[in-house]
């Protein structure tokens, strides 16, 4: 693999020493910058524009432009894995991100399985390959996934929610139920994110967006115990390069020792 013109980030991921610390934003790239809101435009909608690999290389691009920052990541949606397996993945606007089809009940689950990325999410892979050759080894591409709790719980409630109900009902009402959806996403994410490894991501993230609202004990069986097995799975080197991962919980600090 080329050597990066800017590897600060990758250092400091495995420890080592930097000059500084290096840089990167949660939403890099988004509404805050006008030139995103033009190639949104030219889009027509935020799914359009994440599944075309050629406008998801723009808006990644972008911030970079603007700002000295350390690596790039990915633009792309966590709910891209749920949308593979079928759920049916709609925005509605000032609603969010809507699934036609919730797995709440054991037929659902039954039906449910990991997509193969290299079919149904090729145009993520198209993506990562298209921004590496983009960025010419400036900083490295980060490549992304939601955590399995947390894709379970849009998947699950069938998008957004203020209190999660649906999918703490399940939890505490049928944990067997909920531990099935688990395995299953465990699988798909730890496939997607080597496939994205594949593709050209120099690094990988798990957003364990909703993970930090459980209890203790529930985040260390139905959120921590999911992301230590996709962990497991993950590819440690690719091209002759070391990849490191980054997981985040939000809310998720009294967890660190864990």
């Amino acid at each position: 693999m080329p050597k990066l013109e800017n590897d600060t980030l990758i250092r400091a991921l495995f420890r080592q020493p930097t000059p500084y610390t290096p840089v990167w934003l949660m939403r890099q790239a988004g509404r805050y910058l006008p030139e995103y809101r033009t190639t949104r435009a030219r889009a027509g909608s935020f799914l359009a524009l994440a599944k075309s690999p050629a406008l998801a290389t723009e808006v990644t691009l972008q911030p970079l432009e603007r700002f000295r920052l350390d690596a790039a990541i990915l633009f792309s949606d966590i709910l891209t894995v749920p949308d593979a397996m079928g759920l049916g993945l709609h925005f509605t606007e000032g609603e969010g991100p809507r699934f036609h089809h919730p797995v709440r009940d054991a037929a659902a689950v039954a039906r449910l399985a990991a997509p193969d990325p290299g079919r149904e999410l090729r145009y993520v892979l198209d993506g990562v390959s298209e921004i590496r050759r983009a960025l010419r080894n400036r900083v490295p591409l980060i490549g992304f996934s939601g955590s399995p709790y947390t894709l379970a719980c849009y998947m699950v409630e069938g998008g957004g929610s203020d209190d999660f109900r649906t999918i703490k009902s399940m939890l505490y009402r049928d944990p067997a139920l909920l531990h099935r959806i688990l395995e299953v996403n465990a699988r798909a994410v730890a496939d997607y994110l080597n496939a994205q490894i594949e593709a050209g991501a120099q690094a990988v993230m798990i957003f364990d967006t909703w993970g930090g609202n459980l209890s203790h004990e529930a985040y260390l069986e139905f959120s921590l115990a999911y992301m230590q097995r996709v962990m497991a799975e993950l590819k440690r080197e690719h091209d002759g390069a070391r990849i490191p991962s980054i997981l985040f919980t939000k809310g998720g600090g009294p967890w660190l020792p864990d």
